[in-house]
């Protein structure tokens, strides 16, 4: 039975400088992905106090376990949150997801979509993106991508499509934390 294993996290902004890395991740073995998840070819990590490093230099750590899936090919990409009051969903609008070794690195393009535990959704982060637009000098193919990226992710949400459901969320985290973390 495979073990989870290390993976880090890179988000760069359009430009190419580095966002943001998350540290410590580990990825969910194959064959413990659900089967909804597998027909994606999701890459499932967990984490839980991982260390993040901005752009700056500054790190910090995270204080909430988290749940993240990067479906390929997607414009977006979703971490849940394992929080006290539900089951958080922070949506990343950004590049398909790129695998090289142990890191997995995308652009992120600002707007962000929240998905409360109670079901709520809120698009966050559009003056950022409107200002990164025209910073970065997003090309028109770029612009349809994100707008399409977002347009699939709000679809998905709605119909409540994986991953958006709780149970498996934390099927993910308790067998990690069963399993432990060895590399």
């Amino acid at each position: 039975m495979d073990s989870f294993t290390h993976r880090i996290i890179k988000s760069f902004k359009h430009d190419g400088h580095l966002h943001r890395m998350w540290l410590e991740n580990w990825k969910v073995p194959e064959e413990e992905l659900l089967p909804e998840h597998k027909r994606e070819a999701m890459i499932v990590l967990i984490n839980n106090q991982t260390k993040i490093q901005e752009s700056d230099g500054k790190e910090w750590t995270s204080r909430i376990p988290g749940v993240s899936f990067f479906i390929p090919g997607e414009w977006y990409n979703i971490v849940a949150l394992l929080e006290e009051g539900g089951v958080r969903y922070y949506c990343n609008v950004a590049s398909p997801v790129y695998q090289a070794g142990h890191v997995l690195t995308y652009i992120d393009y600002d707007l962000d979509v929240i998905r409360m535990p109670a079901g709520d959704v809120h698009i966050v982060d559009q003056e950022e993106y409107e200002h990164h637009k025209h910073l970065y000098r997003y090309p028109s193919l770029v612009e349809t991508k994100v707008k399409a990226g977002l347009d699939s992710l709000l679809k998905r949400i709605e119909r409540s499509d994986a991953p958006f459901h709780d149970e498996s969320v934390r099927r993910y985290y308790q067998l990690w934390k069963d399993r432990g973390t060895e590399v």
